[in-house]
């Protein structure tokens, strides 16, 4: 029997995290609890949750507490002016200076271990006074995580990074103080390889030093290379204004706006949020938002979105949305989801870091026990334990997902892709079929003037300037596509509108007829042969023709359609260069959509499809075996979208069709959809390349470990340089173009 509870969803912020396995462990804790279920990421540090509605929040800090973490719930905001005087924190500061302090005291150590005319009498001596507070000092973090997972049963990177470098020093230790190393001439060649000895003449402090500052650098540079991979989200939630002047003269913060205000833009300053025009004309940048680098010109009636800049005039603007409502907040919603999920991909990853940890202490066990069972001695022995147990850190595996989501995602953003989720990342590369739809996002999903035909002896001037000024008095979508076109200041007198057939007036004193051609045959303006087969031709092309005559005679015709986009024809063509096969679907009838068809490249046309049966066409597609996306922008297309194996809803589309996407385009421009399937495939792409160096990193590595080729030195060095590697090439997304 399904529960029929409500469910609520809550983002904790998580602290103290090393690596893939704590995030592991700490969703396991979560998902235990009844009706929880739980994702943490690593890279982000942060764990989603949708929980029962009788759950109190504060059971699942409790829970991440148990498992010897932290947890918190999301800060409210503070109030205008406690921001300001917040002190602000470098989290990298402790972090880097431990590193600072390891690689200072860790220098001389490993220098005088590898050159043997710097091992004066007594060397090794001061070798530990400089390595000791290296190991315990600057190492601390390792061993106090390794030490909170022990207490609760686990073990972790840093148990691995404890262990080793803690049993480098102990070694050390017990050979100085009860072996023979502590001889006044001892020397300590630098050995790659391992020594045949019983060890008791051996130290590892350029082992345990080293080690510990080479994993605190890649600590180090991997917290900062996260940091820049999350700022194009942190940069998109910094986008909005922070203050406003009302229409009343008054200035107040932008939290202070409610829907409905009227509030005044000035140029070059940012529209405060979403809203509609009252007054004035500009261009307005909305580059940061979309991508595109042209300035919109807007006018009294135009929707504007908050974040954008007013490049030209002052303009007065009532707000529609406000807060989280708006496009951007919902915008940096949708990126931090995104980054907070994980692919399939990574789950299996996830799976295997979690149990990789208790299997590499098993495997620097047995490596112990082989090598002192075959008499090479105890110092041997120790050196390829040790090794394994540094080489094998699973810390790449986890960040080889969350870091190229970050930037990828937060690239997208910056383009006006907007990527709902990991999931979506793996259906990108399956795709073979696009389904577009015709209105709205193949042509513009507007009437407009798309042709204007002369009798003899007439000028387009002056046939605009007459017919545009009528049909402005009409609100009907046709007259409305003319009047924009014409862009007409003549005064228009005892206008009328003459149902199913046209208007009529006088324009500085003609009589104006706009309207079907029976219009002016009923007042004896028939029109001339040549505007006879334009009208026929035009027809046959499923376009809305109109006539305009005046003074007894008919003038011109004027075309009006849904006009193909300018960019649609270069869209289809890089929509082809990607694998895939573009299918125009459509409610209009054949030969209009033919003719968009014919005009952008487009073979393959499914017309006349009422809005209801648009779905069945999906799955008919999908039933002969074709992985489908669609793209759509109205609430017809928003159960097709959900249907497709990839939805991608233009951001100039309806709510419900957004909602139902994997994909928003946010500049409403096909050509987008091409760049949002490339950035998908690129970094679905990087991923799998980061997992692909971790896994055989590990792979390649241990046995060269456990044969004792490795000495642990090197191996944290190559250990730290694989995590920073799977970042860095991640970063490599915030190139794309």
């Amino acid at each position: 029997m399904s529960s029929l509870t409500e469910e609520k969803a809550v983002e904790l912020t998580i602290g103290g995290m090393t690596c893939a396995s704590c995030a592991n462990r700490i969703e396991r804790k979560l998902n235990k609890l009844e009706g929880v279920t739980a994702t943490v990421n690593y890279a982000t540090e942060k764990a989603k949750v949708t929980f029962p509605d009788g759950l109190d929040p504060q059971a699942l800090i409790s829970e991440v507490e148990k498992a010897g973490y932290s947890a918190a719930l999301p800060v409210a905001k503070k109030q205008e002016g406690q921001e300001e005087q917040a002190e602000p924190t470098d989290e990298l500061r402790p972090l880097r200076d431990r590193l600072i302090a390891s690689v200072a005291l860790s220098v001389p150590v490993i220098a005088m271990a590898m050159v043997p005319a710097l091992q004066f009498t007594n060397w090794q001596w001061l070798s530990l006074v400089l390595a000791a507070p290296v190991v315990v000092y600057a190492g601390w973090p390792f061993h106090k995580a390794a030490w909170t997972n022990l207490r609760h049963g686990a073990a972790t990177m840093d148990t691995l990074i404890s262990i080793g470098t803690l049993a480098a020093l102990g070694w050390s230790l017990w050979a100085l103080f009860f072996g023979t190393a502590d001889t006044p001439g001892m020397t300590h060649p630098f050995e790659l390889t391992i020594e045949r000895t019983d060890g008791s003449g051996n130290i590892y402090l350029e082992a345990a030093a080293g080690v510990t500052a080479f994993i605190l650098a890649g600590r180090y540079f991997e917290s900062r290379s996260k940091r820049r991979a999350g700022a194009a989200l942190r940069a998109l939630m910094e986008l909005g204004a922070k203050d406003v002047e009302l229409a009343d003269g008054r200035r107040v913060p932008v939290e202070q706006l409610k829907a409905g205000d009227t509030f005044i833009v000035r140029p070059g300053e940012k529209v405060a949020t979403d809203g509609v025009i009252e007054e004035g004309t500009s261009a307005v940048d909305a580059s940061m938002l979309t991508g595109e680098s042209v300035p919109v010109e807007v006018r009294p009636g135009d929707a504007v979105t908050g974040a954008t800049v007013n490049a030209g005039g002052r303009l007065v603007v009532r707000a529609t949305r406000v807060g989280s409502d708006t496009q951007l907040a919902q915008m940096a919603k949708l990126v931090e989801e995104a980054q907070t999920g994980k692919a399939e991909v990574q789950r299996l990853a996830d799976r295997i870091s979690g149990v990789f940890v208790p299997i590499v202490i098993a495997l620097a066990l047995g490596t112990l026990g082989f090598w002192l069972g075959t008499g090479n001695g105890a110092g041997a022995a120790f050196t390829a334990a040790v090794a394994v147990l540094i080489i094998a850190c699973p810390c790449a595996l986890g960040l080889a997902t969350p870091t190229a989501l970050l930037v990828g995602t937060g690239r997208g953003a910056q383009l006006g892709i907007l990527i709902k989720g990991p999931e979506v990342l793996e259906s990108t590369r399956r795709i073979d079929t696009i389904v577009l739809d015709k209105t709205g996002t193949v042509t513009e999903g507007r009437m407009t003037l798309a042709g204007v035909h002369l009798a003899e002896g007439e000028s387009r001037e002056e046939v605009l300037r007459l017919a545009g000024a009528i049909e402005h008095a009409s609100e009907h979508p046709i007259a409305q596509a003319v009047a924009r076109a014409a862009k007409s200041d003549a005064t228009v007198e005892d206008f009328a509108n003459i149902e199913g057939l046209g208007v009529q007036g006088i324009v500085d004193g003609h009589a104006v007829l706009v309207g079907r051609p029976r219009l002016l045959a009923e007042w004896s303006q028939h029109l001339p042969a040549g505007l006879v087969a334009t009208l026929e031709e035009e027809q046959a092309k499923g376009r809305t023709v109109v006539a305009v005559g005046w003074d007894g005679k008919a003038r011109a015709l004027l075309v009006v359609s849904d006009v193909v986009k300018e960019t649609s024809a270069e869209a289809i063509r890089r929509l082809r260069t990607l694998g895939l096969t573009p299918v125009l679907l459509t409610g209009d009838n054949e030969a209009v959509a033919r003719q968009v068809a014919d005009e952008v490249g487009i073979d393959e046309v499914i017309a006349e499809v009422l809005p209801a049966d648009k779905v069945d066409v999906v799955k008919r597609l999908q039933s002969e075996g074709k992985v489908v996306a669609m793209v759509g922008d109205g609430v017809n297309d928003a159960a097709a979208l959900a249907q497709a194996d990839l939805g991608l809803a233009m951001g100039t589309g309806t709510d419900a069709a957004i909602e139902a996407s994997d994909l928003t385009l946010v500049r409403g421009d096909l050509l987008v959809a091409a760049d949002a399937i490339r950035l998908s495939r690129r970094t679905l792409g990087t991923i799998k390349g980061n997992l692909f160096w971790a896994f055989a990193y590990n792979v390649a590595a241990l046995p060269l470990a456990a044969l004792g080729l490795l000495n642990p030195m090197i191996a944290g060095a190559a250990m730290a340089f694989s995590s920073v590697f799977v970042v860095s090439n991640s970063l490599r997304l915030r190139r794309f173009k």
